[in-house]
């Protein structure tokens, strides 16, 4: 009996009996981790929503998932990384208009009257356009990427954040951790790490494709910063902090992530 038992585990399987055991696991496979994925969304949509504050909108564990990826971006985070640049003629010649958060005034807003307003401890430093365009200029053609999945080729240029910060001798305040940005009504408003305020390519912004900026493009000056998604690419800059806590950020409010990078 015992020799009988081995000669039929010694027997090889038939190709139909074959298709048949991998069919079983690969069902199996599936049922196991599809159920599995939805016993873990069932219990992200369950999980309690985390304190608002900075952030905010998101739930508990996702927003813990969102914090750790940022720490772990940072950690890896190079000025030496720089995004694709292409020649001029790729640029977009209508370059697309998103959201007008902190800029629907349009037709109250005066070029002639606007000022970029510093809070360095407790001094406030206005600097008019005139002087901003006076300092190098320097142009990027980048693929402006958005977070609602378009993305396109665009042409910006004006002064390196970097270049601007050091000719206001604003050296020690780039030491904190953060910038603090805002449009001139406090409508809009973003938080970004200095590794990234600091990177060669992100830009304080007066012109679009060679001319001055559009009101609806955020006139007369902008955030580019390329290693961003464009939720963070703030239009008509008003007001510029610094803090070695995460400032307030419109859309981290709203549950996105805060960091937003790529």
């Amino acid at each position: 009996m015992k020799e009988q038992n081995k000669k039929k585990a010694n027997v090889p399987l038939t190709i139909e009996q074959k298709i048949k055991r991998r069919n079983f696991i690969s069902f199996g496979a599936f049922f196991a981790l599809g159920g599995g994925a939805i016993l873990g969304w069932k219990a992200l949509l369950n999980a309690p929503e985390e304190t608002p504050g900075i952030t905010g909108g998101a739930r508990a564990p996702l927003r813990r998932a969102l914090n750790k990826t940022e720490l772990f971006f940072r950690n890896f985070f190079s000025n030496n990384h720089l995004v694709k640049t292409y020649p001029q003629e790729r640029a977009a010649k209508n370059v697309r208009v998103n959201s007008l958060i902190g800029i629907e005034d349009d037709e109250n807003f005066d070029i002639n009257n606007w000022t970029l307003n510093i809070y360095n401890n407790n001094k406030i430093l206005s600097i008019k356009i005139e002087e901003i365009k006076a300092l190098p200029k320097t142009e990027i053609i980048f693929d402006f990427k958005c977070v609602e999945g378009w993305d396109q080729i665009q042409h910006w240029a004006g002064v390196k954040l970097s270049d601007f910060l050091a000719h206001y001798k604003l050296d020690e305040q780039t030491k904190k951790k953060y910038m603090g940005l805002e449009t001139p009504n406090g409508e809009y408003y973003v938080g970004l790490e200095m590794e990234s305020v600091l990177h060669p390519q992100t830009l304080l912004a007066y012109e679009m494709n060679g001319e001055a900026i559009t009101n609806e493009h955020g006139a007369p000056l902008r955030l580019i910063i390329p290693v961003k998604y464009g939720i963070k690419n703030l239009k008509r800059i008003g007001k510029m902090s610094f803090s070695n806590n995460r400032p307030k950020d419109y859309w981290a409010e709203q549950g996105y992530d805060y960091y937003s990078g790529l």
